[in-house]
C-alpha cells in the first residue's frame, strides 16, 4: 500500500501556511460536536475504563456519595472527549498529516456528575519545526476554555498537533529506520508476568488521604503499566474518548464529502479516514509511523491517571502536561514513572509538584509529563 500511494499526498506549502496564520486568534465558530455534551455516569465510566482506570471515584456511585464529593465527578482526562479540539481536531493545511503531541492543563475546579460542558477555542500559534521523523513540520497549537453550565471556568488548557508531510516522513524520515528494520517482538510468558505484576500491584489512594506533610520532596511515585498495545486496546480507547473522524455509512460519506482530504483510499480503493493509522498498519507505515499506535489523548490521559491514583480523593490536580516522544506501536509495554520534585505553599494551601516519564520495553522514551496536586494539610 505504501508504494501505491507514493507521491499521491500533498505538500505544505507557504500559501497554505499563510491561510492558516489567518485564523491566528480567531474563535472557532463551526468545530466538530463533541463526544459528549454531558457528563454522566456512563460517559465518565466509559471514557475511564478507555484508558483503563477504575478508580471508584468516577466509577462506583455507592463509593463516590460517601467520599468528600458527594457523588460521581468525572476523572480530570475527562475534557478530552468534551471537545474536539483538545483532542486534535485541526484546521487547514488539507492532506497534510496531523500527530497529536501534547498539551498543557490548569484545573479550576472538578467536571461534576451530569455537569453540560460547553468550549470556546481558538488557534493560537504556528511554530515550524525541522525533525528526524519528517523534516518540516508544523506545531499547530489551539486554546480551549471548558465551562459548566453555570458558565463557570472549569478548565483551560493549550494543545498542540504536528502537521506532517506523509511522503516525506515514509520516504526520507530517520527517526524509525532502526525500528522497522526490527524483527516483531514476541513476549515470553514470564516477560508478561513481570509487566504483569504492575497491575496487579497498582493501587488508588482513594479515601486514604494523603496529606501535604506526608510527602517528602524526591519520593518516587509507584511504577505504572499501560499496554501491552493492541488494536483492541486502541479501539477500547476510541468507545470512551469517540475519535475524530470515525463514522459509519451515511455519516462517513458526509463527512468525506464536506471534507474531501478525508477520504484517502484503502486497498479496496474506498475512501477512509486518516485516523485509521491507529487500526490499520498499512496506512500507519505509509505516513511513516512504525506501525498502527496508540492516540496521543490516551497516553495523556495515562498519565493523569498516574496522578490521580497518587494524589486520592482528598487531592486536587491542579495543572498536568505532557509532550509525546514516540509513538507507541502495536505491541509495546509502557511503564509510567514519577517523582516529587517540589513542595510548596500558597495562601495556606499545600502544594505538591511532580515529574513523568514513560518508556517502552526496550527503555526509549515514549513520553514526558508532570503535574501540580493540592493537598490538604494537617494543620493549617
Amino acid at each position: 500500500m505504501a508504494e501505491s500511494l507514493a507521491g499521491t499526498f500533498p505538500r505544505i506549502t507557504e500559501r497554505g501556511l499563510d491561510q492558516l496564520r489567518e485564523r491566528v486568534g480567531v474563535k472557532i465558530e463551526d468545530s466538530l460536536e463533541p463526544w459528549c455534551y454531558e457528563a454522566t455516569r456512563d460517559a465518565i465510566r466509559h471514557y475511564a475504563h478507555g484508558v483503563g482506570d477504575d478508580n471508584p471515584l468516577w466509577c462506583d456511585p455507592e463509593y463516590a456519595q460517601s467520599s468528600i464529593h458527594g457523588g460521581l465527578v468525572a476523572l480530570p482526562s475527562f475534557v478530552f472527549p468534551s471537545d474536539r479540539i483538545i483532542s486534535g481536531y485541526v484546521g487547514g493545511l488539507p492532506g497534510i498529516h496531523a500527530m497529536w503531541a501534547g498539551a498543557n492543563f490548569h484545573w479550576h475546579r472538578w467536571i461534576k456528575r451530569n455537569d453540560e460542558i460547553k468550549t470556546e477555542a481558538w488557534l493560537k500559534e504556528l511554530i515550524p519545526h525541522e525533525t528526524r521523523f519528517s523534516g518540516k513540520a508544523i506545531q499547530q497549537i489551539y486554546h480551549v476554555d471548558f465551562y459548566n453550565q453555570d458558565d463557570v471556568l472549569i478548565c483551560e488548557a493549550d494543545s498542540w498537533c504536528f502537521r506532517t508531510e506523509r511522503d516525506t516522513a515514509r520516504e526520507e524520515g530517520t527517526k524509525y529506520r532502526e525500528v522497522k528494520e526490527r524483527e516483531p517482538r514476541v513476549y515470553t510468558s514470564d516477560e508478561l508476568g513481570e509487566f504483569f505484576e504492575l497491575y496487579a500491584n497498582e493501587k488508588i489512594r482513594g479515601a486514604e488521604t494523603r496529606f501535604f506533610e506526608d510527602v517528602t520532596e524526591g519520593e518516587l511515585l509507584s511504577s505504572m503499566a499501560k499496554g501491552p498495545m493492541t488494536v483492541t486496546g486502541f479501539i477500547a480507547y476510541v468507545q470512551g474518548w469517540g475519535g475524530l473522524y470515525v463514522r459509519s455509512n451515511k455519516l462517513a460519506w458526509q463527512q468525506i464529502r464536506k471534507h474531501s482530504g478525508l477520504g484517502i483510499p484503502n486497498r479496496f480503493g474506498i475512501p477512509d479516514c486518516p485516523e485509521r493509522v491507529h487500526w490499520e498498519e498499512e496506512f500507519a507505515l505509509t505516513v511513516g509511523a512504525p506501525g498502527a499506535y496508540d492516540y496521543g489523548p490516551e497516553r495523556c490521559s495515562w498519565l493523569i491517571h498516574h496522578l490521580t491514583n497518587w494524589m486520592g480523593d482528598d487531592g486536587f490536580l491542579v495543572k498536568s502536561h505532557c509532550k509525546i516522544r514516540r509513538h507507541n506501536p502495536v505491541g509495546d509495554l509502557l511503564t509510567i514513572d514519577g517523582r516529587v520534585t517540589r513542595k510548596f505553599e500558597e495562601n495556606g494551601e499545600g502544594f505538591v509538584e511532580i515529574e513523568q516519564e514513560a518508556h517502552n520495553q526496550d527503555g526509549e522514551l515514549s513520553v514526558i509529563g508532570g503535574g501540580v496536586v493540592k493537598l490538604p494539610i494537617k494543620n493549617p
